[in-house]
């Protein structure tokens, strides 16, 4: 474990890991996605936020029982033992290196709105995905220390856009152009629990700050202080720029916009707004991806030091980072761009980003589930804190569940075969770990020969 004074994650670099982490592509699409379901949409990304606190209660809690580096993977193999562990640790570091993927493919998008020509040509854009892609792998090779300078600066620097066409576009706002609260004649509930499950997306990446747990500053404070502000952050941004670019662009318009916060910018400020906006997509996905690469590269490394991945994951380089996991996930990230480009940018980027949330949503529930089996062994916490951490649990599972349920069949089915796919994996790993226990083994420690087979 890296010494308390050599850590590199402080209260706000943590912080920053959960903002940057939660807050990529999906922010400036998001009124696009919501104005279909009226108000109840707003009052869906409110709701939304609600949930995501309780799940951020829980992992905090947690982080202040398991202190090692892997997030809701540690986690679970606290509670759940190395199977559980592997589970969760190959459903989440799928859904991180997945979400790069479909963030490199939103990168382009947003690059070829500035610059025509990548927009016009698929070589191009598939280019631009893997230079960012490859010279964020290499940020991260590079160091911990390096990789939560740029999620601290980036994370700044796409909040600043956000928070300006958020308050600015306050004053541009027209109340008659706010959609109705349910603009169908359709039953408001479930409108509701519809757009529920969509808006959750926005919130998935408020784990980041737990993963690298082990390079974090007193751990168990900052990680659940930083999960809690983070969280508190996040909602509060979503809320206010949804709120006033849907009462910027009438409905109408907003529901058939390729880029709302950037329209909604040339209103304010013309040319130049929607300039600024589209550079801080940009700034917004880059730090968001660089953060999603460093989770999946040290969840990997997690699972690989327990001995529940390949090895080859945990070989740290010079940096003290485990430089092979990191450009392992580059080459699986760009496996999956050339795959996907085929479907076309955006049917790529739905495919992508729907997989990468469910199987971030799964580990979500199993660290709930951990923590009221590990909250039976900890006799630090008084009869009634337990009770207060029990509840908050339950709800964040059954929160994990509503989303899980409404996400479709097909997304559940191609999660259900990645899921499949690693039992290989892991049957691998477990048999080459007993066979090196086997051939450590002294011989008076063999197996055992009864009296009467010496007889």
């Amino acid at each position: 474990m890296t010494a308390e004074s050599q850590r590199a994650l402080g209260p706000w670099r943590s912080w920053a890991l959960v903002v940057g982490g939660t807050i990529g592509s999906a922010v400036f699409m998001m009124p696009v996605i919501l104005v279909p379901f009226g108000g109840l949409g707003l009052v869906s990304l409110a709701a939304g936020g609600v949930g995501a606190m309780f799940v951020a209660l829980t992992l905090g809690n947690l982080s202040r029982r398991v202190t090692s580096t892997g997030g809701p993977y540690a986690y679970a193999r606290a509670g759940f033992g190395d199977f559980g562990g592997f589970l969760i640790a190959w459903a989440y570091w799928i859904s991180l290196w997945t979400a790069c993927a479909g963030m490199a493919i939103g990168f382009s998008a947003y690059l070829g709105s500035l610059i025509p020509a990548v927009a016009a040509s698929p070589t191009l854009a598939i280019f631009a995905g893997l230079v960012i892609i490859w010279s964020l792998v290499a940020t991260n090779v590079a160091g911990v220390r390096e990789s939560g300078i740029v999620g601290l600066v980036t994370t700044v620097l796409k909040l600043l856009p956000l928070i300006a066409i958020g308050t600015v576009g306050l004053f541009f706002v027209e109340f008659e152009t706010l959609p109705p609260l349910n603009p169908g004649r359709g039953n408001s509930v479930y409108l509701f629990a519809s757009a529920f499950a969509l808006t959750f997306w926005n919130y998935v990446g408020i784990e980041s700050a737990t993963v690298p747990a082990e390079d974090v500053v007193d751990s168990g404070k900052t990680i659940s202080r930083a999960l809690v502000l983070g969280t508190l952050t996040v909602t509060g941004v979503y809320l206010l720029v949804a709120f006033a670019v849907m009462g910027i662009i009438p409905a109408t318009e907003l529901v058939s916009s390729e880029s709302p916060l950037a329209d909604a910018g040339v209103r304010i400020a013309g040319y130049w707004g929607g300039l600024v906006i589209s550079i801080g997509a940009l700034v917004s996905i880059a730090g968001a991806l660089n953060i999603t690469i460093l989770c999946a590269g040290q969840t990997a490394m997690a699972a690989a030091r327990d001995s529940v991945f390949p090895a080859v994951f945990c070989k740290m380089n010079a940096r003290n980072t485990p430089g092979l996991s990191y450009v392992i996930v580059g080459l699986l990230v760009t496996a999956m761009i050339l795959m996907n480009y085929t479907k076309g940018m955006v049917g790529a980027y739905k495919f992508i980003i729907l997989i990468a949330t469910l199987t971030a949503v799964i580990p979500y529930g199993f660290a709930a589930m951990a923590a009221l089996l590990l909250d039976v062994h900890d006799r630090r916490i008084g009869r009634a804190r337990r009770i207060r951490e029990a509840i908050t649990a339950v709800v964040a599972f059954v929160v994990c569940m509503w989303v899980i349920a409404t996400t479709g069949q097909e997304s559940v089915y191609w999660v259900f075969l990645l899921l499949m796919a690693g039992m290989p994996v892991y049957v691998a790993v477990t048999r080459n770990k007993s066979l090196v226990e086997q051939s450590q083994r002294r011989p008076d420690e063999g197996t055992a020969i009864s009296s009467t087979d010496q007889v």
